[in-house]
């Protein structure tokens, strides 16, 4: 289903989650480094704040929380950080599933968690991000991952997410998608929608004024030259 990617190709895995978002906003952030903070974003930075500390990790009965783990894909073409994944100790070994942990006895199960804020959202966005962060750790263990969580700020409670053959053929269609638009270095025409009141890159993104699109570092130098002429 997907091919295998070198490291020079490799994606932030974090990205799916802007692609599943909005394309123009994957663009604007991956291929012209555009970037710009918004309550939102900032709630959601003060979350990761714990989990991005990779030396929290901690045993707590029969699970083993790992914090900030580095992880690849080479079938996805990505590379991240997963905020949080959990070992749950099991009884027996069932093959394809569970592992070996160094130092601890028995075998584990592996769960991917990932931290967002405020409510669980209408569309697919975080659960293709949570996906992908388990395909990555199916890769780099050699097991079957059947599912994970996704932990809300503003609810405080864990989603269940599970992972089915049609978010798979998401994630996958998504990553493929992210790596032709990379490649071709073209940022796609504004979809003005009511996303467009939730993203942090609005006010760049000029959605009313883009649907007719121009490169935003072309739009930034007209605004410089403006300022030029006008000084």
């Amino acid at each position: 289903m997907a091919s295998c990617y070198n490291e020079d190709d490799f994606l932030f895995l974090s990205g799916i989650q802007h692609m599943a978002f909005c394309e123009r906003q994957w663009a604007l952030i991956h291929i012209e480094m555009a970037w710009a903070e918004n309550v939102l974003t900032i709630e959601g930075n003060h979350l990761h704040e714990r989990t991005d500390n990779p030396f929290e990790d901690e045993t707590r009965k029969d699970v083993r929380v790992v914090r900030a783990m580095p992880i690849v894909s080479y079938k996805l073409g990505f590379r991240g950080i997963a905020d949080v994944v959990e070992f749950h100790r099991v009884e027996n070994e069932q093959e394809g599933i569970t592992v070996r942990l160094r130092n601890r006895k028995g075998w584990w199960r592996p769960y991917p968690v990932e931290y967002k804020r405020g409510r669980p959202k209408s569309d697919d966005r975080d659960a293709v991000q949570l996906c992908a962060q388990a395909i990555a750790l199916e890769e780099m263990l050699n097991i079957s991952i059947d599912s994970g969580f996704l932990y809300y700020g503003q609810t405080r409670h864990r989603e269940h997410i599970a992972f089915g053959q049609k978010l798979r053929e998401r994630v996958y269609e998504l990553s493929q998608k992210m790596h032709k638009m990379m490649s071709e270095g073209k940022t796609p025409k504004a979809q003005k929608g009511k996303h467009c009141s939730l993203c942090s890159l609005k006010e760049i993104c000029q959605p009313n004024l883009t649907i007719r699109h121009r490169p935003i570092k072309e739009y930034l130098a007209r605004m410089v030259d403006l300022e030029v002429k006008d000084y």
